[in-house]
Formats: C-alpha cells, sequence, structure tokens
C-alpha cells in the first residue's frame, strides 16, 4: 500500500480534498500517534507527513 492507492479508494468512495483533510485533521485529533503510524506505513516521507499533519 502506498499514498496513491489509499487517495484512490478515497476518490472511489467519494472523498474530494476537502473531506481527505477533514479525515486526517480527526484520525489526528483522536489517534495522533496512530495517524503517524499510518503515515509512516504508507510509505510518506518525513517531511510530508509533517506536513499533513499540521493542517
Amino acid at each position: 500500500m502506498n499514498k496513491e492507492n489509499w487517495v484512490s479508494m478515497f476518490r472511489e468512495v467519494g472523498f474530494d480534498d476537502k473531506t481527505m483533510l477533514k479525515w486526517h485533521n480527526l484520525f489526528e485529533k483522536k489517534y495522533p500517534d496512530k495517524h503517524q503510524s499510518f503515515l509512516e506505513w504508507l510509505n510518506i516521507p518525513q517531511r510530508e507527513i509533517e506536513k499533513i499533519r499540521s493542517k
């Protein structure tokens, strides 16, 4: 699994950029450590992870 596959699945179920951001924000708020692990699991570079988590 990687970021592109995950985003593709989100798009297939109707998530737009705004909805994906809302999903990430909720994940970060409720489970910050798990969110970090999830983003690492997707093989996202650390700099990009930091951007995602700071939004």
